[in-house]
């Protein structure tokens, strides 16, 4: 007797495999997406996937694209470095030896320039170094007194300190209040009172001291607009600025080496100074980023050499003035 067996039917979910499309293109790469035991199916997209180069044929990122000006400018402090020295070094040796000139002979311009060229680089060096640690020895003052106060203030005080830092460029009160208190978790977890002097910059780093996060760090940088200076920036600004200054100083002499007479060799030193203030002024718009079109290279230039022929002029007819004065 034939037995017919019973089959029970049961319902199985299908997961469709992913398509060919899919897997090819840029996604061919990028490894499968990774769901926790707990998850509810749900995966929130990752910041580099934000990135609208995915939807792009050549994949290039935002920050890959170009703009029509797309000039690479160099660090505004070292650029502020060189402008001192460079227009210091330029305008005052040139007022210096276009005054000495009236003299008659070149020997005096050139001992007297080379003198006060030294003199001006040492003490052009010494100034930057001084100002540059004054303003790191106030920001340390600030960044004590500073970081007293939050740990001395409530969390409702804070709270209103950074919306005022982050209200007018348009972030809302529940957001500057979550990040006050994120900021402010990070200050206690870092645990730095303020009340000792701020280690050096290797200490720092082996130390894993993270001195530019916290509250304090941004109550400074974005409240007061003031930043850390490293101690290596103190030696860049002394030698940057002494240096622009004996290299531009050395140009408005370099006639008076070669011609004995001194109003002779004047008029080498007006033309080639000019020409190097004109060059300088075009080169400082482009750097820092004044300079947007021709005209702008062309103010830079014209201003420059204006600043400098005049200090030459007035100091040129102090010399005439008081030379005549005496003979009569």
């Amino acid at each position: 007797m034939p037995t017919s067996s019973s089959s029970t039917s049961t319902t199985t979910t299908t997961i469709p495999l992913p398509s060919r499309d899919a897997m090819s293109g840029s996604l061919v790469n990028k490894p499968p997406p990774v769901w926790s035991l707990e998850s509810n199916g749900t995966l929130t997209t990752q910041l580099t996937d934000k990135c609208d180069r995915l939807g792009r044929q050549d994949g290039i990122c935002c920050k890959e694209l170009k703009d029509e000006d797309d000039r690479i400018l160099i660090d505004p402090d070292v650029i502020r470095d060189i402008i001192i020295g460079l227009s210091d070094g330029l305008t005052v040796p040139f007022a210096l030896t276009a005054g000495l000139s009236g003299l008659g002979t070149s020997r005096i311009v050139v001992v007297g320039g080379l003198a006060e060229l030294i003199a001006g680089a040492i003490s052009m060096g010494i100034g930057g170094f001084l100002a540059s640690q004054a303003e790191r020895d106030h920001y340390r003052f600030l960044q004590r007194h500073t970081s007293s106060r939050v740990m001395r203030s409530c969390i409702g005080e804070m709270e209103r300190e950074v919306y005022a830092v982050l209200g007018p460029v348009g972030v809302d009160e529940p957001t500057s209040h979550a990040v006050a208190n994120c900021l402010r978790k990070v200050e206690d977890e870092r645990g730095f009172d303020g009340s000792a002097p701020a280690p050096a910059d290797e200490e720092k780093l082996s130390r894993g001291m993270k001195s530019d996060s916290g509250l304090t760090p941004f109550l400074l940088k974005f409240g007061e607009g003031m930043e850390e200076i490293p101690t290596r920036r103190l030696y860049i600004s002394a030698f940057t600025i002494g240096m622009g200054y004996l290299i531009g100083g050395i140009i408005p002499l370099l006639p008076y080496f070669f011609i004995p007479h001194a109003i002779e060799a004047l008029k080498y030193s007006c033309i080639i100074t000019g020409i190097v203030l004109l060059i300088f002024g075009a080169v400082k718009g482009r750097v820092t980023g004044a300079a947007r079109n021709i005209w702008g290279y062309i103010w830079g230039a014209v201003s420059t050499m204006a600043v400098g022929g005049f200090a030459a002029a007035a100091a040129y007819g102090l010399v005439i003035a008081v030379e005549r004065s005496s003979i009569s």
